[in-house]
């Protein structure tokens, strides 16, 4: 049924499920898996926050994407599988319309997204990534609940 899965991941619990979800589909579909991470740069580009060089920081936050990519796609090899990686910049977009357009870039079938499912004053003060890719992607949404 689905040919072509990425899954968005950004190294919390959460998202640990839905990788776990994506390889279960993966496997079971026999599909292709994309692994995609976003660098969310926003807070460089919004606020002075004293770090003396914000070369510095966009490479800490660089390294730490590449680190949740390592152990995402070594996840994938121990359940027997390959992945495709994406680790991308937000570039002042939304990281939801990041994740959407990439995936439509790839032709991806299913878009599988870890959800925190905060809501009240939380979900306002923090939005939600889950929410903002339901209403932008192209294709179908699978929203893995956390613990």
């Amino acid at each position: 049924m689905y040919a072509r899965i990425m899954v968005a991941i950004d190294g919390s619990s959460t998202s640990d499920r839905a990788l776990q979800e994506a390889i279960a589909l993966a496997k079971d579909q026999k599909a292709e898996l994309r692994l995609v991470h976003v660098i969310d740069q926003t807070p460089i580009m919004q606020a002075d926050i004293g770090w003396p060089d914000n070369g510095e920081l966009e490479e800490v936050f660089v390294k730490t994407g590449q680190r949740v990519m390592d152990d995402g796609l070594a996840k994938v090899r121990e359940a027997g599988l390959k992945a495709e990686p994406s680790l991308l910049r937000e570039s002042g977009k939304r990281v939801a319309n990041v994740i959407a357009d990439e995936a439509r870039a790839w032709s991806a079938q299913l878009l599988v997204v870890g959800t925190h499912g905060r809501h009240g004053v939380e979900r306002l003060l923090l939005g939600s990534v889950a929410e903002g890719i339901l209403r932008t992607a192209a294709m179908p949404v699978l929203l893995v609940h956390g613990q």
